[in-house]
C-alpha cells in the first residue's frame, strides 16, 4: 500500500494528466479510497445520501441486494478527508440531491499510470478499499469497527485475514507503545565511571 505522501502524489498525477475529466478522475479514487466503498457502492451514491448533521453517508450494499430481495444500507461516518471532499464538490457544483456524488466511475488507467510515476505497487478501485481499511487500522481503529464500516457481516473475521498485515514502519511504531512497567535494575549490575 502506498504511504499518505505517496497517494497524494498519485490524486496529484492523476489531477495533472492532461485528460478532459482528470480532476473528476481524481476526484473518484478520493471518494474510494476515503469512504472504503466497493465500485458499485461509490456508483449509487447520491446527495441525498449525505447526512451532514450526523456526519454519516449512506451506503447503498449491492453484494447484498443479490442474495436478498431485501435493501440493504450501512450508514459510516464521513471522515475528515471525505468531509473536505464532500464539502469542496458540493460547493463546486451546487448539485440536486438525487445528483451522483462523482461524475465518472473509473479512474483505471490514470491510477496504473500515476503509480508507474510516483513508484509504488499498482493500485485497482478495489484497491483504495484496502487503502481506506489499512488507513484506518493504522490509526488505531479497531477491526470490528472497520468491518462494519466496509459492509462486512462477520464481525472483522474477513478485515482481520485481509487487513491483519501491518507495514513494517507501523509495525516498528506500534511495538514502541507495548511496556511492561519501570523494570528494576538488575542486583548484578556495576556502574561505570565515565572515563573523560
Amino acid at each position: 500500500m502506498p504511504t499518505a505522501d505517496q497517494f497524494n502524489q498519485i490524486l496529484n498525477e492523476i489531477e495533472t494528466a492532461g485528460a478532459v475529466d482528470e480532476k473528476d478522475r481524481a476526484d473518484f479514487a478520493r471518494f474510494l479510497a476515503f469512504s472504503g466503498c466497493r465500485l458499485n457502492e461509490a456508483k449509487q451514491a447520491t446527495w441525498q445520501d449525505v447526512d451532514w448533521k450526523k456526519n454519516e453517508l449512506t451506503i447503498h450494499c449491492l453484494k447484498r441486494r443479490a442474495t436478498s430481495d431485501e435493501t440493504q444500507t450501512r450508514e459510516i461516518p464521513i471522515v475528515p478527508a471525505m468531509r473536505q471532499l464532500l464539502t469542496r464538490l458540493h460547493s463546486e457544483r451546487q448539485p440536486k440531491p438525487e445528483d451522483t456524488i462523482c461524475r465518472v466511475f473509473v479512474c483505471k488507467k490514470p491510477l496504473v499510470r500515476a503509480c508507474e510515476i510516483v513508484g509504488c505497487a499498482r493500485l485497482t478501485h478495489h484497491s483504495l478499499r484496502h487503502l481506506f481499511a489499512t488507513f484506518c487500522i493504522e490509526a488505531g481503529i479497531d477491526i470490528p469497527t472497520v468491518s462494519r464500516w466496509l459492509g462486512h457481516s462477520d464481525g472483522g473475521a474477513l478485515a482481520m485475514r485481509v487487513y491483519g498485515h501491518l507495514r513494517r514502519e507501523h509495525s516498528q511504531l506500534m511495538a514502541q507503545r507495548v511496556t511492561f512497567g519501570a523494570l528494576p535494575e538488575p542486583e548484578n549490575m556495576m556502574q561505570l565511571k565515565a572515563v573523560n
